[in-house]
C-alpha cells in the first residue's frame, strides 16, 4: 500500500459481489470478493495454517469424502454484522464447490437468532473450516457492532470516527475493514503511510520546528500530523502550516480552546481514553475527527454459530 487519505465508507453494498437468489438471499462468488486484499487473503491462510496443520484428523477418520452437508450461521446476539464474505472464503480456500448464501448485507444491524448466512457443500470442507470462518466473522462483527455505537453517539456532529494501529499483530486489514463496516473510518494503515510526529520525535529532534523541518527536508509528500499535548503546540503547529493535530488527552474545555485556535487552519484529531460515554462530549466540540483505539483492542467478539442440519451416515456397501 502506497499513500492513504482517511476515508469513510458506510455504503455497505460495496464491499463484496454478489448474485441475487431472490429479494433477501444473495450468493457470494468465489473469484468475486474484491475486499479480500492479498494482505487478508494471507491472513486467512496463516488461520487456515495454524488451525488445520497438515489435516483435520477427526473430520478425515470419521467423515466420508463425497458427503455433502448443510447449515446456516446463526447470531447469538443483536449487533452489526461484518465479513461474512471472509467466512466464505475460507470455506472457498478449502473446497470452492462450497455454496454460501448470504441473507443479510455488510454493515446490518440484525436481532438475536437471525439466520445470517446458509451453506452447502463437502461435509469434510465446512466441518474443517467452521471454527476459523466463525472465528474471522465473532471478530469483525464485534469490532463493527462497536463502532456502530461510537458512530451512533456522534450523529449531528461534523465528528469522523477513527481507528488506530491497536489491532491484533497480523489482523490489521481486517480489523481496519470492520470498522469500515460498522461506519467508522480509518486512520492510517501502518508507519508507512503517513507522517505522525509525536512527543518522541519532537524530543529527538530538539523542537517541533525542527523535527517538522526535517520531515520536510526528506522530500516526503505524505501527510504530516502532529502531536499536540497542549495550546502552545497547536499555536506552534498552525506557525509551521501543518494542516493537521492530534490533540493528546485534552479536556473538554482545551478542546473547544484548540478547535477556536485553529479557526479551522488546520484538522483536529481528539485522542486519548475515549469511551462511549464521553464521545459525544468531545464531539460536540468541534473537532473533526476523533480516534478510538477501543474499536479494536476492547471490541467484544460477537457470537455466531454454525448449525449444521443432521449429518446422516453414508451408505455402506456389502460384498455379496
Amino acid at each position: 500500500m502506497t499513500g492513504r487519505s482517511i476515508g469513510c465508507h458506510v455504503d455497505a453494498g460495496r464491499f463484496t459481489q454478489y448474485y441475487l437468489v431472490n429479494s433477501t438471499t444473495m450468493v457470494i462468488e468465489p473469484q468475486r470478493i474484491p475486499d479480500v486484499s492479498p494482505e487478508i487473503e494471507a491472513c486467512i491462510q496463516r488461520a487456515l495454517a495454524e488451525d488445520v496443520g497438515p489435516g483435520d484428523a477427526t473430520t478425515n477418520a470419521i467423515i466420508p469424502p463425497g458427503l455433502t452437508i448443510h447449515g446456516q450461521i446463526i447470531a447469538k446476539q443483536a449487533g452489526v454484522i461484518a465479513g461474512l464474505d471472509i467466512a466464505a472464503k475460507v470455506f472457498f480456500m478449502l473446497d470452492e464447490t462450497v455454496i454460501f448464501e448470504t441473507n443479510v448485507s455488510e454493515g446490518e444491524f440484525v436481532a438475536d437468532g437471525t439466520i445470517v448466512a446458509k451453506l452447502s457443500g463437502p461435509a469434510r470442507a465446512l466441518l474443517t473450516a467452521e471454527r476459523t470462518a466463525l472465528n474471522f466473522l465473532g471478530r469483525m462483527s464485534g469490532i463493527a457492532t462497536l463502532t456502530r455505537q461510537f458512530v451512533d453517539k456522534v450523529v449531528g456532529t461534523p465528528a469522523k470516527l477513527l481507528d488506530t494501529r491497536k489491532t491484533v499483530p497480523g489482523l490489521r486489514g481486517v480489523d481496519k475493514l470492520a470498522v469500515l463496516r460498522g461506519g467508522g473510518c480509518n486512520h492510517r494503515q501502518a508507519l508507512f503511510d503517513m507522517i505522525l510526529i509525536k512527543d518522541n520525535h519532537i524530543a529527538a529532534a530538539g523542537s517541533l520546528a525542527e523535527a517538522v523541518r526535517r520531515v520536510r527536508a526528506s522530500g516526503t509528500d505524505l501527510e504530516i500530523e502532529i502531536e499536540a499535548a497542549n495550546l502552545q503546540d497547536v499555536e506552534a503547529a498552525i506557525a509551521l502550516g501543518v494542516q493537521r493535530i492530534l490533540l493528546d488527552n485534552m479536556s473538554l474545555a482545551m478542546l473547544k480552546e484548540a478547535v477556536k485556535v485553529t479557526a479551522r487552519r488546520a484538522q483536529l484529531e481528539a485522542s486519548g481514553n475515549v469511551t462511549l460515554d464521553t464521545v459525544a462530549s468531545i464531539a460536540e466540540t468541534g473537532v473533526d475527527y476523533i480516534s478510538v483505539g477501543a474499536l479494536t483492542h476492547s471490541a467484544k467478539v460477537f457470537d455466531v454459530s454454525l448449525n449444521f442440519e443432521q449429518i446422516k451416515a453414508a451408505p455402506r456397501c456389502e460384498s455379496d
